[in-house]
């Protein structure tokens, strides 16, 4: 097949200006997108990756950054440009018609107070010069372009009012509204469901091969890309250390942190006693020289297998104890819908007569699409949120209609980790008086040099340091934040904790490290865990069981392996059915119908 270059990125070099020194973001990396092809472009945060994107759409933030060397060359009809010399008001002519860009969070890039109907017509206004009329009708076509339900209600709707996948597919929408010759796509799935994931990417993948666009997709998961890319860019602290054909790199890696960010997203197949990570494979001297630990993937996984067997035996143990937890019947209904007079007319079942057991040092998986009703499960059961019926039995006691004040006493015992770590800590306070304010609440130890003292040891427990004690949040990165978030929960001694989506925004490296710290701890301190995602790999790779949620209700429950390898119901089929697997079956089936498809749809 004959290649036809649209970018080329030449010698390019990105750098920020800090308060101590310059950070070349991006350092000298080259490589050529074209014509119907897509490459995927991975790395951990920091790797340069998403700054690539913007030194192409001219949007680094200046100060503190600059492009300070290199080319970037569009292949235009008119012939090559070079768009780093191009004037801003050229530019924009570019942005949007020529080469366009779908964000990492479609509710921090869409505008709450316009309807998403108006916000994808202001870009066809701007660019084609439309009547409001013939925008209307073209956004419309869009929205069922892009698949969205009822396009006519969604062109009326507010972004607060669509799911996560719907306003990722608005993006898109908008993305696509100028017909673009590249599309940049950065992080697009992210945060979602692995149902919602995998519907974008095959409608990403079918909108490239209608228009015979050319894709940068941009993700820290390689399971993603092997669904999506023909080629792999792999980057690592600016610089590309890898990129080939995605079957040669998934087949045969050749950098240590490429086998590192392939071999830390948990495996289906098999059960490990803990996640490899990049440091398995390299780790960085004194003088910040790259030092690779000899080993491949499927070595380095072989060492870790855990036995069927030996699984048994650990759960012959573990259930021949009390529960620890006990949920009868529990509901949790909001009311939908009043009369005219106030009276509840309809309801939201959230928790729809939920009934099971946790066991002392189980990890109980809860798993599900987003607004199954996981997240208000586990709030009900803390008692953040009241339960409308049922009961809840903590170590044989009743807490169902304790009060606030009765409740205080359990809560040392029950914690629960959040999703964002950001958003659960004080940007106004040090992360050292975060963790110490639940010590002081409760009265653990007899004054605060002591309750220091504690909390140092928890940050060097959770691989921090003692002198990030008087750090403010925004002064650490996610995966750091996370981190923090169980020094937090672990400060009170408790023995039930539940984990609410705690690794679901991580990079897929630091989500196997944070992973790791989670069952180290409940080895060492003999925690049990409700361990809630949507990921299915990850609930498989922490939990003893699992329980699938669907509508409030339980759609199943058992032993993680064994849902995994014979699901019971057409929901849970269509949950392990979307998990990127990375596999090379996978992959080679993947190009054979790209291939098929580009055959069949001449290019537009």
């Amino acid at each position: 097949m004959e290649l036809h270059p649209l970018l080329e990125i030449r010698n390019l070099v990105t750098e920020f200006q800090t308060e101590d020194e310059i950070v070349k973001a991006v350092d000298n990396i080259s490589f050529t997108l074209n014509k119907g092809e897509t490459i995927g472009i991975v790395g951990e945060s920091g790797s340069g990756k998403s700054v690539t994107s913007l030194s192409a759409m001219q949007l680094i933030p200046k100060p503190p950054g600059r492009i300070t060397g290199g080319e970037i060359i569009f292949h235009s009809d008119d012939g090559p440009k070079d768009l780093l010399k191009l004037q801003e008001r050229d530019m924009r002519s570019f942005r949007g018609n020529e080469i366009a860009m779908i964000f990492q969070e479609p509710m921090t890039s869409l505008n709450p107070v316009y309807t998403c109907g108006n916000q994808v017509m202001e870009v066809i206004l701007l660019h084609h010069g439309a009547s409001r009329v013939e925008a209307k009708k073209e956004t419309i076509r869009l929205f069922e372009e892009v698949k969205l339900p009822r396009p006519e209600a969604i062109f009326e709707s507010y972004p607060h009012q669509l799911s996560g996948g719907q306003k990722q597919r608005v993006m898109i929408a908008m993305a696509m509204s100028c017909h673009p010759s590249v599309l940049i796509a950065d992080e697009p799935t992210t945060a979602l469901d692995v149902t919602v994931q995998k519907t974008i990417l095959e409608l990403m993948n079918d909108l490239q091969i209608r228009h015979n666009m050319g894709i940068l997709f941009i993700t820290h998961d390689l399971g993603v890309i092997a669904e999506l890319a023909d080629r792999v860019i792999v980057m690592y602290k600016g610089h590309i250390v890898e990129q080939g054909k995605v079957l040669d790199i998934f087949n045969h890696p050749q950098h240590p942190y490429t086998k590192g960010l392939l071999a830390c997203r948990p495996p289906l197949n098999k059960r490990l006693t803990k996640l490899p990570t990049v440091s398995d494979f390299m780790h960085e001297d004194d003088q910040g020289q790259m030092v690779e630990i000899h080993k491949s993937v499927k070595e380095m996984i072989a060492e870790l297998v855990i036995t069927p067997e030996q699984f048994k035996a650990r759960h012959e143990v573990l259930y021949k104890k009390e529960p620890i937890l006990e949920i009868k019947g529990l509901k949790t209904w909001f009311p939908a819908k009043k009369s005219l007079f106030s009276r509840t007319k309809a309801y939201v079942k959230a928790v729809d007569d939920v009934t099971f057991s946790v066991y002392p040092g189980e990890t109980l998986g809860l798993v599900g699409e987003s607004g199954c009703g996981k997240t208000t499960l586990g709030r009900t059961i803390l008692k953040l949120i009241p339960p409308s019926e049922g009961n809840i039995i903590y170590k044989g006691q009743n807490i169902t209609h304790l009060s606030t004040r009765e409740m205080r006493e359990y809560r040392k015992n029950m914690q629960i980790i959040f999703q964002d770590p950001y958003s659960s800590l004080n940007p106004r306070i040090t992360i050292g008086e975060a963790i110490m304010e639940p010590m002081k609440v409760h009265g653990v130890f007899e004054n605060d040099a002591r309750r220091k003292e504690r909390v140092i040891e928890l940050l060097v427990r959770v691989s921090l340091k003692a002198e990030h004690f008087n750090r403010y949040p925004h002064e650490f990165s996610g995966g750091q934040r996370q981190r923090i978030c169980i020094a937090r929960a672990l400060a009170l001694n408790p023995q039930f904790i539940i984990c609410d989506e705690s690794v679901s925004a991580l990079d897929v490296s630091v989500q196997a490290q944070v992973l790791n710290l989670l069952n180290e701890l409940k080895s060492e301190f003999n925690f049990t865990y409700i361990f809630i995602s949507h990921d299915l790999s990850v609930v498989k790779f922490m939990s003893d069981r699992m329980v699938v949620m669907n509508s409030g209700k339980i759609e199943e429950m058992g032993f993680a392996d064994d849902i995994y390898m014979h699901p019971q119901t057409e929901y849970t089929r269509k949950l392990i059915d979307s998990i990127p697997k990375g596999q090379l079956e996978d992959i080679k089936r993947n190009i054979e119908l790209k291939r098929e498809a580009r055959l069949s749809k001449p290019s537009s």
